[in-house]
């Protein structure tokens, strides 16, 4: 993946959140109500990615210091392994997506996009790993890193966005059916 294409990336998540901040709805007026596998699947997605995001930070850490090539090599395996397990989770999300709302719809397709760049992303610093094993000195690579943490962060704060996105939209439903209980 090249710089441009996270760049691309961002501007996607700046743009979803965007939606959320301002509460357009995605696909018109129609609202479909929320599919609580997918309230389920997204919980364990936001879980997994603030793991990606902390191992992508220590990563970068790593890279700045005087590792070997094996510390690298076993940093990567492990952010290639929430990175799988994200793929696993998007994969459910992406079959189950049509039973909840559009907001959830939205939030299932942005994921996938972002979480399929960060797998070719890791896959291409394994690969330069395995053909360099020497430590990692290169701007190149150091830029892959910071490009690779920025994505694990903002597919990070886009899940923990729509999860507080939600939770106010529920609190908000919760006390318009109080009004109208009361009203009565």
């Amino acid at each position: 993946m090249s710089i441009r294409g996270l760049q691309t990336v961002a501007s996607a998540m700046a743009t979803l959140s965007l939606l959320l901040a301002l509460h357009v709805p995605v696909y018109g007026s129609t609202s479909r109500p929320e599919s609580p596998e997918l309230t389920e699947l997204l919980s364990a997605a936001n879980d997994e990615a603030t793991e990606l995001a902390s191992d992508a930070d220590e990563m970068q850490i790593l890279a700045g210091s005087d590792a070997n090539w094996l510390s690298h090599a076993l940093s990567l395996a492990k952010i290639k392994a929430h990175v799988d397990n994200m793929s696993l989770i998007i994969d459910k999300l992406s079959k189950a997506q049509k039973s909840g709302s559009a907001l959830q719809e939205e939030a299932a397709n942005q994921m996938l996009s972002l979480v399929r760049q960060l797998s070719a992303n890791t896959t291409a610093a394994i690969n330069y790993l395995n053909q360099n094993k020497t430590r990692p000195t290169s701007e190149v690579y150091a830029e892959y890193l910071k490009r690779n943490a920025e994505a694990a962060h903002q597919l990070s704060s886009m899940i923990s966005s729509l999860f507080e996105y939600e939770s106010g939209m529920k609190e908000i439903e919760k006390l318009r059916s109080e009004i109208e209980a009361n009203s009565d």
